[in-house]
């Protein structure tokens, strides 16, 4: 063979190698068997997600209320015939794929819905009133039982056992927590999550390696006066002067205490007090969020609003109490994307949607409950871009006139699967566990 000849055969060889591999997702060693996407877009898929969601976005349930939803959930697993824990956390389904032996990887999805009135007039519009699913989770619900589905069909191609967490109360109930805290992840060695979005594109992802989402807390706080009638204001002490008054020092915790490279929130969103223009009632109740990515930013937003409820409810000679609620909504830790998972994500969302379609975000000061998961599993939590150019903006989760692009479901099946099935093709069980210290069913 000649110079030319060699120099030809290396440029095509070089051109085939650098080429991104249809089914690879990690490297030569780790192929899918099929390609997910596709199978998550055929009718009889697509459909079927379809309906799932529209029946449980009919019928919202609040956190740990989710009895309908979960047996709901149930049915459809016997139907495919994936076994499956219940109860779990009150409400919550842990189903199983594969093997039933180690290694184990979770894939999420939340189920609970909002306490609001939908303002979206559709043929599947909530039936319950004050209640809707606005941020999503009917659709995370569907997309998780697309994922099954799919699994359920490549179930023999499994090396080792995919864990899918149907969990309650992620709207600040601390869902998660309760599925920890009941052992249904003992054995597994990663979890991933996702959120649709509006802020990409349909059929792009976005997430970041770190610190993606703050942690969060609640507060409410009670200031008491003295009521009275409100012609004769020097004869009743203010709660509503006083609490004024609070919710102005509180907003300046973040704009002249906090660095501003720290990203901090402080919002108020709850006030009520009074219920006539002319009387001056005994007591006003408040109430709202703090949010920030450290544990020490964080305890001192904590330390210092209480400081403040108080002092400045003594001002005005008012009396404060402040109530952070844990028991009812604990706080949420920061949603910290582990660096490998976050490699592991790339590949296979760039070879399931192509390169440029995976987006590197900056963090968010919104928070989720996947955090708990987090903080004992490696874990990895990303979003769905659902924005279709041709159509409506879509609103903001947390609106009452939210809604989903319901093309988004096959996207959000094929991510779960993939990301799942190819982790366990990465990490087979090749170390032997220590004697009692572990065994080998979850």
């Amino acid at each position: 063979m000649n110079f030319f000849n060699w120099v030809c055969l290396f440029i095509v060889f070089h051109a085939f190698a650098a080429a991104p591999s249809f089914f690879s997702l990690t490297d030569s060693s780790t192929q899918l068997p099929t390609n997910f996407l596709d199978a998550a877009k055929k009718p009889e898929v697509f459909d079927w997600m379809v309906r799932i969601r529209r029946k449980i976005h009919e019928n919202p349930e609040l956190g740990y209320e989710e009895f309908e939803t979960s047996k709901f959930i149930r049915g459809e697993l016997d139907q495919l015939g994936i076994p499956y824990k219940h109860p779990v956390a009150i409400t919550g389904v842990i189903g199983f794929i594969g093997t039933g032996r180690s290694p184990f990887v979770a894939i999420r999805a939340d189920m609970d819905a909002l306490p609001m009135q939908e303002m979206v007039e559709w043929e599947h519009k909530s039936k319950v009133p004050g209640k809707m699913h606005a941020c999503g989770h009917d659709a995370h619900v569907a997309m998780l039982l697309g994922a099954a589905k799919i699994l359920k069909q490549h179930e023999k191609e499994i090396q080792g056992t995919v864990v899918l967490v149907f969990q309650p109360a992620e709207e600040g109930g601390g869902g998660a927590k309760k599925i920890l805290d009941a052992g249904a992840l003992e054995n597994v060695t990663a979890i991933f999550g996702l959120h649709v979005s509006r802020d990409f594109p349909l059929g792009e992802v976005g997430s970041r390696s770190g610190p993606l989402l703050a942690g969060n807390g609640f507060f409410e706080a009670i200031i008491k006066g003295k009521g009275g009638h409100a012609a004769i204001p020097q004869q009743s002490i203010d709660p509503i002067l006083a609490t004024s008054n609070v919710i102005i020092s509180l907003q300046n915790l973040v704009s002249r205490e906090a660095d501003p490279l720290d990203s901090q929130v402080v919002t108020v969103g709850k006030f009520q007090g009074g219920s006539a223009f002319n009387i001056i009632p005994d007591s006003v109740t408040i109430g709202g969020t703090f949010r920030a990515f450290s544990k020490e930013s964080f305890q001192q937003l904590k330390q210092r609003i209480e400081e403040v409820v108080i002092a400045q409810a003594a001002v005005q000679r008012c009396n404060a109490t402040v109530n952070f609620l844990q028991e009812l909504n604990p706080f949420f830790p920061v949603t910290i994307n582990n660096g490998d998972l976050h490699e592991h994500f790339q590949s296979v969302a760039g070879n399931l949607l192509g390169v440029n379609k995976v987006n590197n975000m900056q963090p968010l000061m919104g928070a989720e409950d996947f955090s708990f998961y987090q903080e004992v599993i490696p874990g990895y939590f990303f979003m769905v871009g659902m924005q279709n150019a041709s159509h409506e903006k879509l609103e903001q989760a947390h609106s009452p006139h939210f809604k989903i692009n319901e093309d988004v479901l096959p996207y959000g099946a094929a991510l779960h699967a993939s990301l799942a099935v190819s982790y366990l093709l990465k990490h087979p069980q090749d170390i032997a566990p220590a004697e009692g210290k572990y065994h080998d069913e979850l």
